[in-house]
């Protein structure tokens, strides 16, 4: 097993050595478009590891492979994640939640 890191500079290191090592950037692997099918693709893996009740290495893995790309979109497109999760936080931190269907919700609620 890899030592385990716990830096999110090092797991974006090593999301753009992954980019590097296949070229990526100039052989359509950072389309945003192709990019958002991919982790549609993960997410559909993910609901299935849920509703199918897969063991939770499973679950963490397709988890793992879904924060990869999520990596990898913000060295595609250009933005730093971690201050957009920071920045994120921030906001939800000033939400108030709500019981909706019976389930906490934590929105900008808007009354109409």
């Amino acid at each position: 097993m890899n030592d385990v890191k716990d830096s999110f500079a090092a797991m974006r290191d090593a999301v753009q050595r992954f980019h590097d090592k296949h070229d990526l950037k100039n052989l359509g692997g950072e389309d945003l478009v192709y990019r958002v099918a991919l982790m549609a693709e993960e997410l559909g893996e993910i609901s299935a590891c849920v509703t199918k009740g897969r063991d939770r290495e499973a679950l963490a893995e397709e988890c793992a492979d879904l924060l990869i790309l999520l990596l990898g979109t913000a060295i595609s497109a250009d933005f730093a994640l971690d201050r957009a999760f920071w920045d994120k936080m921030d906001a939800l931190m000033k939400r108030s939640s709500r019981m909706v269907a019976g389930r906490i919700r934590v929105s900008e609620f808007r009354d109409s």
